[in-house]
């Protein structure tokens, strides 16, 4: 038996091609569509100073989308700047640590030494904490000094898990940044 192909076969062939493209650029533009969402914009100084001060590019990335949206010249209503939003005495002091002569708070600005001392000051924390991050982005958002005074007064047996951290916004920023985190370690990781 010799079979016809037919108009009507080449039809739903062409309906199956169709609908191959269209699912394969949805997935493609799915993947483009949320890495709009959460981009990786600064990559080169984001993975050069992340590499430098061990600390995993992602969680940067996360904290610069977080704190700024990546909007280089941010300012907080408390006066923290750049990308990944460092206070300017904060800021003086890692200068200090990394022998950066001449600083001035508006270098703040420049989206290399945002990073350069916001990865260094993430670097720092992790050693005053343990590498936990729970506490070390607590730190981050609320101080160094009153994550101390909190792990001081509370119950050393419990995990570090803020539920009782005295600051809601550091406790949602914590939350909110290990989410991001997660997104971006599975959309480029």
């Amino acid at each position: 038996m010799i079979y016809v192909f037919n108009l009507r076969h080449f039809k739903w062939l062409i309906m199956l091609l169709l609908l191959i493209l269209i699912l394969l650029l949805f997935v493609l533009s799915g993947r483009w569509f949320i890495r709009q969402i959460y981009p990786l914009k600064y990559s080169d100084y984001i993975f050069k100073y992340s590499k430098e001060n061990q600390v995993d590019p992602y969680l940067t990335a996360s904290i610069i989308l977080v704190e700024s949206k990546y909007y280089p010249n941010a300012v907080s209503k408390k006066g923290a700047r750049g990308l990944m939003q460092i206070m300017p005495r904060t800021g003086e002091w890692v200068a200090q640590q990394l022998d950066l002569e001449g600083f001035h708070p508006d270098y703040l600005f420049d989206p290399e030494i945002n990073i350069k001392i916001g990865t260094w000051y993430l670097s720092y924390l992790m050693k005053q904490f343990n590498g936990d991050l729970t506490l070390v982005l607590a730190a981050y958002n609320g101080g160094q000094g009153n994550v101390r005074a909190w792990l001081q007064q509370r119950n050393s047996n419990k995990e570090n898990d803020l539920e009782d951290f005295p600051f809601r916004e550091t406790r949602q920023y914590v939350i909110k940044i290990n989410r991001v985190y997660k997104v971006y370690k599975r959309l480029y990781g």
